[in-house]
């Protein structure tokens, strides 16, 4: 007798699931794409390619927290839904490597924006037919599908025509997309009631296992600005100054927020988890991997410059933007993020933020190794007064 081929059916996760070596495969071809936004902006340091840069990080950022939700319900490593991942990150890789060209300017080919905009049409497809094929024995998330398909269909023409059309018709179109999409998905998630976080170790796991990779491939900027230029000692100092600024960002994430935030996340009812994990972790985020982007594009442009001017010049006006509005933007973030989940936001980082933020003018003036200098000495001072004087967990309680 033949035997019927049959998938495994989805694996609902436990409350302590945590995060397999599967979806750190995931993450990481996310983060990839990420990265290569930011050699995207390093094209056309330009107010306008900063802008370009930020809607494509909004593209790429809504379809990942909503795999990441999808993985609290199910195994992500099980069945169709592991076949459905890695379909996905086969296009999120596509996208990757075609995004350098995503944006369509006069003559220009739309190859590149037509398959930006058609993988994520494909990537926004599986989701739904995982969500349809998990949602079986769950009459209510079934349901709620009639409403998540609305927001995730309604976006797609305007990314079509927007890759079409190119120029700034592109950004408008593209930014009407991310909020058609991504806000009114995240309207459903909060309101709709039918979502829910089984693990909140899992969730909170998988937000900071893509900080982290973020903030690693990173330092990827450095090889790539300094070039062959890498043994000069000023390019040698900078990659230095690169890496503390990053390590500063590592501690103030997994060191004085992480945690705690975790455990907050841990003790609303299951219930009532799904606005604070939704707000918290798949909006709060997006400043942070955003600030971590921006940052790397500074450190890169600040190499590059290095290896082919002298050490006193200054940068430009965007590139010292992207510097210091990387880690500024950071910092709003993790403000946010432990103001919805520990409640509780430490003065100092706000301050830290507006100074960063006062201090560019002054910073366009200065040697691009003395502004870098400046980003990585601000961190690290902010690291050194929370640890002395504030206590996460305390705070949660």
């Amino acid at each position: 007798m033949r035997h019927i081929f049959r998938p495994r059916p989805p694996v609902p996760t436990k409350p302590t699931h945590r995060a397999t070596p599967y979806e750190v495969f995931f993450d990481l071809v996310f983060v990839f794409a990420f990265i290569r936004v930011g050699t995207l902006m390093a094209q056309a340091p330009t107010p306008r390619g900063l802008a370009h840069g930020l809607v494509l990080l909004l593209l790429l950022w809504w379809p990942f927290t909503n795999y990441a939700w999808l993985a609290n319900q199910v195994r992500a490593d099980v069945g169709l839904v592991r076949a459905g991942n890695a379909a996905v990150m086969a296009a999120i890789f596509v996208a990757a490597i075609v995004l350098p060209g995503a944006w369509r300017h006069g003559t220009q080919s739309l190859t590149a924006a037509l398959t930006l905009a058609l993988v994520y049409i494909l990537v926004r497809a599986i989701y739904l037919a995982l969500l349809w094929h998990i949602s079986a024995d769950n009459p209510q998330l079934r349901a709620s599908m009639r409403l998540r398909v609305i927001p995730v269909s309604m976006g797609w023409p305007a990314l079509l025509l927007g890759a079409v059309l190119g120029g700034e018709t592109q950004t408008l179109l593209w930014v009407a997309a991310f909020l058609i999409d991504g806000v009114g998905g995240l309207l459903i998630a909060v309101f709709a009631g039918h979502a829910r976080l089984p693990s909140t170790s899992h969730f909170a796991e998988r937000h900071g296992l893509i900080v982290i990779i973020a903030l690693g491939e990173s330092l990827v900027s450095v090889g790539v600005g300094a070039g062959s230029a890498i043994t000069h000692w000023p390019v040698l100092i900078a990659a230095l100054l690169a890496l503390t600024a990053a390590l500063a960002m590592w501690w103030l994430y997994f060191e004085n927020a992480a945690a705690p935030a975790g455990q907050a996340l841990a003790r609303i009812p299951v219930a009532d988890r799904t606005r604070t994990g939704a707000i918290a972790y798949s909006v709060a985020h997006f400043p942070l991997i955003a600030g971590i982007i921006y940052l790397a594009l500074g450190i890169e442009v600040v190499l590059r410059h290095l290896a082919h001017h002298t050490a006193g010049a200054p940068l430009d006006w965007t590139s010292t933007a992207a510097l210091f509005g990387g880690p500024a933007l950071y910092l709003i973030g993790r403000a946010l993020f432990l103001r919805l989940t520990v409640r509780h936001t430490p003065p100092a980082q706000i301050l830290a933020a507006g100074i960063i933020l006062a201090l560019l003018p002054a910073a366009r003036h200065l040697p691009a190794i003395a502004a870098l200098a400046l980003i990585a000495t601000m961190l690290i001072a902010l690291v050194c007064y929370e640890r002395m004087t504030w206590q996460p967990t305390a705070a949660a309680r």
